[in-house]
């Protein structure tokens, strides 16, 4: 099978997570797109992150009507700072040895070679790479000259779709009575209101 892996804060999951993993699922013809929502990120220190049960809830509910997509809690379940290799290698093992697409943004890429055992990571995985609006995407050969291994037949360039939305700013948009119609699924946003979250700290 080929999987696609998106994983993220997803604090909350937005129209653009689920537009980009449709597109990757067209593009690369998956059979799948796992979406892992972290449990403790080591990367996110710039504000409290809402509890993994509602992280969880809004996904669910974000991709209920996808049959093509589905929801993985073993970042979460296993505890800790949430780390890409580890979780790779738990598929491995409870999903066999299937054609695994990792979905990354721009910054994600750039970063690679700050995670934890990157080698291993593109050694497990082909590269998906997604560009932001007003943003370039950084060349192969800066993030391979930190990387050994990493090369053009482990990356594919989405070139398209270019998202302008982002978590941060749907927290911000709630928090000062802002709409985020359009923004998240409807589901979503309903959980967001009826839950009180983004309109104080934690959640």
């Amino acid at each position: 099978m080929r999987i696609g892996i998106l994983g993220g804060t997803f604090d909350p999951v937005h129209a653009g997570h689920i537009f980009v993993a449709e597109e990757a699922r067209i593009r690369l013809s998956l059979d799948q797109v796992l979406f892992i929502p972290a449990g403790n990120p080591w990367f996110k220190t710039d504000h409290g992150i809402t509890s993994a049960k509602h992280r969880i809830e809004m996904v669910r509910l974000a991709i209920a009507k996808h049959e093509h997509f589905s929801i993985s809690t073993i970042e979460v379940e296993r505890g800790g700072p949430s780390y890409t290799v580890e979780t790779l290698d738990k598929l491995l093992t409870t999903m066999g040895k299937n054609d695994y697409y990792l979905i990354l943004g721009r910054d994600s890429f750039t970063e690679l070679p700050m995670w934890k055992e990157p080698q291993r990571i593109i050694g497990m995985c082909t590269l998906v790479v997604v560009p932001r609006i007003g943003t370039n995407l950084p060349e192969l050969e800066d993030v391979a000259l930190r990387i050994e291994g990493l090369s053009r037949e482990k990356v594919v360039t989405l070139d398209s779709p270019m998202i302008g939305i982002s978590s941060s700013g749907i927290r911000e948009r709630v928090a000062h009575g802002l709409p985020i119609d359009y923004l998240v699924p409807g589901a979503v946003e309903n959980y967001i209101v009826a839950h009180d979250l983004y309109r104080r700290q934690g959640g």
